[in-house]
């Protein structure tokens, strides 16, 4: 084989139904597909291996972490002209190849096998996770899915998070500005929200490395109970907590919500951690969080949603993302979040969307990948450095496309009085 990349053009074409937007480069070095498109490179026929035994999203993610699969050139253009092949295809349990039986398929599907070589499935990169059957979302299963995508170097998320070590969607005012002032901003946003004052006492639920637990106590006098599953994220912010001379009035602890048991509380800040408790755990969430309240107190739940679906048990978890990025995750609709809190009782005041601000914020956080990719292998893995590039990029088009959006929403725990306590005027902390 000498041309191995017009073979498999033909044959994926054929396969697909669609011209391939985007240059292939196989193995042997030869090339096919639009001279001024970005370049897929298959650099083994084990990536075509990968395909053929997880079709669909599952296979390419492992050809891509194992290295099997590359992009040159643009990736953020090379995923944009992918995605209409692959993401807004659809795709049943069987895979994507399996859904058409037409002849050309089979005839595609048999020329791919040939190419491909050996029969056999590849192992899957190491740096998938691998879970026993079993519930979801118990206290043993959270900490293993939190620890996969946490505990994986804090000198790596330095690089990736820069100095402000917050990793949650920013606020900023405007896209040339910088991504530690937008996160600084995005902290202050959520403390003026939930109008902290000194003395008050707020838990930050999913603290991660201590920023906003910083932050409030740091510039709002309050008491600070940050908890989060990470133990690597509970030393890095504990050492934050003493270097800002703040252990008096901030505590961080490795403990699950469900097991928070010291309310009441004058305000809760979860920012970035509700995509981890799941559908059907999320009153319980909701509930806790209200009874932790004093009445009167203030909950700001910062949270990425997933656009409505018209039959929403047709509803799947991203498999890619499942599988290396955020085991166990679950994205909700807005209205199904809003919906959840006010059946535990809360009085949501206030949503604002911040769609347009996660695309920056991602956008930042590849280029800060990107600037140092040695160390960044040399820190976690080759693999793992890979993960996050992907799934960065490809969040930072869903946001921009409107796939998926993040809101803040600014929910109270009302007096039986009905005083709410907030301001005539919605949004008075702008």
């Amino acid at each position: 084989m000498t041309d191995a990349a017009l073979r498999l053009t033909s044959l994926l074409e054929q396969l697909l139904g669609a011209p391939l937007p985007v240059r292939i480069r196989a193995w042997d070095g030869s090339q096919a597909g639009p001279p001024d498109a970005p370049v897929l490179v298959v650099r083994n026929r084990r990536a075509l291996r990968r395909l053929l035994w997880k079709p669909g999203e599952l296979g390419l993610a492992r050809a891509w972490v194992s290295g099997d699969l590359g992009i040159e050139g643009d990736l953020y253009e090379a995923l944009d002209l992918l995605s209409g092949l692959i993401w807004e295809r659809g795709e049943d349990e069987r895979g994507l190849f399996e859904a058409v039986r037409s002849p050309e398929v089979r005839s595609a599907f048999r020329g791919l096998v040939k190419l491909a070589g050996s029969p056999l499935p590849p192992a899957p990169p190491r740096e998938e996770m691998r879970r026993p059957r079993g519930h979801l979302h118990t206290r043993r299963t959270d900490k293993k899915a939190i620890s996969h995508h946490y505990d994986v170097g804090n000198d790596f998320y330095e690089l990736v998070l820069g100095p402000s070590m917050v990793y949650s969607c920013a606020y900023w005012q405007s896209p040339g500005g910088t991504l530690e002032d937008a996160q600084r901003d995005k902290l202050e946003l959520v403390c003026r929200k939930l109008a902290l004052t000194p003395g008050q006492r707020l838990l930050d639920v999913g603290c991660g490395w201590g920023s906003m637990a910083i932050h409030a106590a740091r510039e709002h006098g309050v008491s600070v109970v940050g908890i989060t599953l990470s133990q690597e994220q509970a030393a890095y912010a504990r050492k934050r907590v003493a270097e800002e001379g703040l252990t008096d009035r901030v505590e961080i602890r490795v403990q699950d919500y469900r097991d928070v048991a010291d309310g009441p509380y004058d305000a809760i800040s979860s920012i970035g951690m509700a995509e981890h408790v799941g559908a059907e755990r999320y009153l319980e969430y909701a509930q806790d969080l209200f009874t932790l309240l004093r009445p009167g107190g203030r909950l700001l739940n910062h949270q990425i949603a997933r656009r409505p679906l018209r039959d929403e048990k047709a509803y799947h978890v991203d498999r890619f993302i499942d599988a290396y990025v955020f085991p166990d995750g679950e994205l909700a609709p807005i209205g199904t979040t809003v919906a959840q809190l006010e059946r535990a009782g809360f009085e949501v005041r206030d949503v604002e969307a911040l769609r347009e601000h996660y695309a920056l914020t991602l956008r930042s956080w590849v280029a800060n990948l990107e600037s140092d990719w040695p160390r960044a292998t040399r820190l976690t893995s080759p693999g793992r450095a890979r993960v996050w590039r992907l799934y960065m990029a490809a969040s930072a088009l869903a946001f921009e496309r409107n796939r998926i959006g993040v809101n803040q929403v600014l929910a109270v725990r009302t007096p039986d009085s009905g005083a709410s306590g907030l301001p005539l005027r919605a949004r008075d902390w702008n």
